[in-house]
């Protein structure tokens, strides 16, 4: 019976912990006056050399803010989602996988590039064509709003 009952509570908790896994399909309405002392040079979105294939976004991100706060979540105009992710080394060998959030103090600096950190987004509208510009957004703890824009690039341009 104790046996019973320990199991039903740890199912209970499991499907609490999973319900509490949101998707990053979340849509960014509108971004508020920003994150103050977040500024982003550099930015680029390079589509796929295969229409319906995720693009990447990179960028140079610089805070200078004076208080501590996390990149939580990003967004791109246009994307059905939008994912933070970069490479590491899971059962021996290196994979791209979804990034932690990526914690910011006064003086950071943080580099997306190809091979490394950077944003895959997801169900790209055919709309967004290379030399056109598309906006991001970065999302940080707390919910605040940095939104910038993006040159799109094609697949074999410059990254």
């Amino acid at each position: 019976m104790a046996k019973r009952i320990l199991a039903s509570a740890a199912l209970a908790l499991a499907a609490v912990s999973l319900a509490s896994c949101g998707s990053n399909t979340e849509e960014v309405v509108e971004a508020p006056d920003g994150v103050p002392g977040m500024a982003v040079e550099n930015a680029r979105m390079v589509l796929n050399a295969v229409e319906g294939n995720p693009a990447s976004v990179y960028l140079d991100l610089k805070y200078d803010g004076d208080r501590a706060l996390s990149l939580s979540r990003v967004a791109v105009e246009g994307a059905e989602s939008a994912v933070m992710h970069q490479y590491g080394e899971y059962d021996f060998k290196i994979q791209m996988m979804e990034a932690l959030p990526i914690p910011l103090t006064k003086g950071s600096e943080v580099i997306f590039k190809p091979g490394d950190l950077h944003i895959m987004a997801m169900g790209v509208s055919p709309e967004l064509k290379p030399g056109g510009t598309t906006e991001v957004t970065l999302i940080v703890s707390g919910g605040d709003k940095y939104s910038f824009p993006a040159e799109i690039l094609a697949a074999g341009d410059a990254r």
